[in-house]
């Protein structure tokens, strides 16, 4: 198969391109969540409607990976990549130049959308770019690093920029970030697209994209309803029967939207569901964690950013370390095992928590044990979820991983908010009378311990079937890289492209 990149000395210029597209897709999430409260003051609307602006994003990001996969697969990655980075850009600009709480969560929906197509164009370039085992580890080490510290990041940027520019900053930064992007794509890539008779499963697309949609949804409406509402009820129960006939259908049909042989090789498959384990997981450090700091510790939203920085530290050191040197030694089982471990261990030192704590002795010693963890999963699994795959593949293996993310990031806020609001009432129903200001604080403490023993308990699980499901070692080398394709085209190149 024809490379992708243009000039293969500057396929490391690629990974900085590649890398930058993750790491704005990554981050939105958490950036926009610090400039929730500046952006409800300026457009003025409620408490309850403020969800939307989160959930239109996670419900096109989350339903329409596979679909963004598949299209990169049959009309080319450098195109779909640099279609995404620009739809994003525009839904990004127009979000940050909303003048009402209805544009805003629109563009915030189109940015799902597009997200959705540039995060698996984005994973397979890199994937179908650095196929040397050697280099392979030190690109996924890189990208893995940007994946799981791309969270955190969106805390430090989102509170700087809504504390010293405006709330509108946090979406108008990816305007700069996809200009970047966009200009390294036309520079150094070339539009190489699967030959042969490849077509897109429409059956399959609708059941799908349907079915994770529900999901999804049905996910959302539990966080600000409840589990047993009859809403979330028959969305879950419409996204179980479309999934189901979708694996029925993807069995049968002669080109599936996912092939199952993706998902059900022994090391991919357990990789998707680590990464789905751990972004559950994760979401109690980025949001409870970051509540604890600025209403217990009194801190500013930058400086609650900065609170994160030893993990992101942390994170990046293990992604390159994990991927460079010590998977061709150990392969993936006991470095992803390890890593759950280190994220449990991290989340049951944060139950220790109480009203009053210092930063040094009850969170920075949880945030390094988290941020070693993380980078042990998230840079070792991401590499091993897209490993040996056909190149005409590439994609939609690249977009399973993101979904698994997603999904799992989307039933993270659902299930762990739902677990906190519950802990606090029943804490305040403990309290005799009408409850004080330290009361109503032990209670929202109390909260936060509860889910981060939930986390705790999740990242139990993801280190069990990391340890059923990955192999012991690595798989050959041979077997790691990308097989030479005759039959893959590429399609001309437009004059200056």
């Amino acid at each position: 198969m024809e490379s992708a990149v243009k000039y293969p000395d500057k396929r490391w210029l690629v990974l900085v391109v590649l890398a930058l597209a993750q790491l704005m897709v990554v981050l939105d999430a958490t950036v926009v969540n610090i400039a929730l409260p500046s952006a409800q003051e300026a457009l003025h609307f409620s408490e309850s409607a403020r969800q939307w602006i989160v959930t239109a994003y996670s419900l096109t990001f989350g339903s329409l990976l596979l679909l963004g996969g598949r299209i990169s697969d049959i009309f080319g990655r450098k195109w779909t990549f640099i279609g995404g980075l620009i739809g994003f850009a525009i839904a990004s600009a127009a979000g940050g130049a909303a003048p009402s709480f209805g544009v805003l969560v629109v563009a915030r929906g189109v940015q799902g959308l597009f997200g959705a197509i540039l995060a698996p164009a984005a994973l397979s370039l890199l994937t179908v770019t650095f196929t040397d085992p050697q280099e392979r580890g030190k690109a996924f080490g890189v990208f893995g690093a940007v994946a799981g510290s791309g969270a955190a990041v969106g805390l430090l940027i989102g509170g700087i920029l809504t504390e010293y520019l405006s709330w509108r900053w946090c979406l108008f930064v990816n305007v700069g970030f996809a200009v970047i992007a966009v200009f390294g794509a036309l520079m150094l890539l070339q539009n190489v697209r699967s030959g042969g008779d490849t077509h897109l499963d429409v059956p399959g697309t609708i059941l799908g994209t349907g079915g994770l949609f529900c999901l999804v949804f049905g996910l959302s409406h539990a966080q600000t309803s409840s589990w047993g509402s009859p809403v979330t009820l028959i969305l879950f129960a419409i996204a179980l029967v479309a999934l189901v006939a979708f694996v029925v259908i993807e069995r049968r049909v002669k080109h599936p939207l996912l092939p199952l042989s993706v998902v059900l090789d022994r090391d991919r498959g357990g990789s998707y569901v680590v990464v789905a384990l751990a972004a559950i997981a994760i979401f109690a450090v980025f949001l409870f964690l970051t509540y604890y700091l600025q209403q217990n510790l009194g801190y500013s939203p930058v400086t609650s950013g900065l609170a994160f920085l030893p993990m992101v530290a942390c994170i990046m050191f293990t992604s390159i370390t994990s991927n460079v040197k010590l998977m061709p030694i150990f392969g993936v089982k006991p470095l992803v095992t390890v890593g759950c471990v280190l994220g449990a261990a991290g989340m049951f030192y944060l139950t220790g928590l109480g009203p009053n704590e210092t930063y040094v002795g009850s969170i920075l010693p949880a945030l390094i044990l988290a941020g070693l963890g993380f980078g042990l999963i998230f840079a070792p699994a991401i590499a091993t979820a897209t490993l040996g795959v056909p190149p005409d593949e590439a994609g939609i293996a690249s977009a399973t991983v993101n979904t698994s993310q997603q999904v799992g990031g989307s039933i993270g806020v659902a299930l762990l908010s739902t677990i906190t609001a519950t802990a606090i009432s029943d804490k305040l129903a403990e309290t005799p009378g009408v409850p004080t200001p330290a009361d109503l604080l032990a209670a929202d403490v109390h909260g936060y311990t509860t889910a981060f023993y939930w986390a705790g308990a999740i990242f139990v699980v993801a280190a069990i079937c990391a340890f059923g499901l990955l192999r012991a070692k690595t798989r050959p080398p041979a077997q790691g890289t990308v097989p030479a394709e005759p039959e893959a085209a590429t399609e001309p190149e437009p004059a200056g492209a």
